[in-house]
């Protein structure tokens, strides 16, 4: 299976960012860009250990990810692939795009309680 961005569902288009999402089998295809600095650790609360349970693989076609797990801080930049693995957090600089790949079942779970979180955020604004 093939996709370039401009043939997958554009699923979110805020002032933040702009995901591009497809699933193909069982995996979740995303193609997102970071229009401003975007740290994803508010969204985890209630997820095991406030962290992300679901694994991601992907690669940074512009900008940087700063990846957190384990207590420990990796940058991941423009040109590199990444794993992320279960119990991770992540910050996107603004200007990033990457394609991510993820398990669908175990996505949908982490998404569920993002979601809700992100409704939660933006009531208190």
């Amino acid at each position: 299976m093939r996709a370039s961005k401009s043939e997958m569902s554009k699923t979110m288009d805020t002032e933040e960012m702009t995901m591009f999402e497809g699933v193909w089998g069982e995996m979740h295809v995303e193609y997102d860009i970071f229009k401003k600095r975007f740290d994803v650790t508010p969204l985890l609360k209630g997820l095991p250990n406030d962290r992300d349970p679901c694994p991601h693989w992907g690669i940074v076609l512009k900008g940087q990810v700063t990846m957190m797990v384990g207590g420990k801080k990796e940058i991941v930049k423009a040109g590199d692939a990444y794993y992320a693995p279960p119990g991770h957090s992540g910050i996107f600089e603004a200007g990033t795009e990457l394609w991510e790949f993820s398990p669908n079942d175990k996505l949908k779970k982490s998404m569920e309680v993002m979601m809700r979180n992100m409704e939660a955020m933006s009531k208190k604004k």
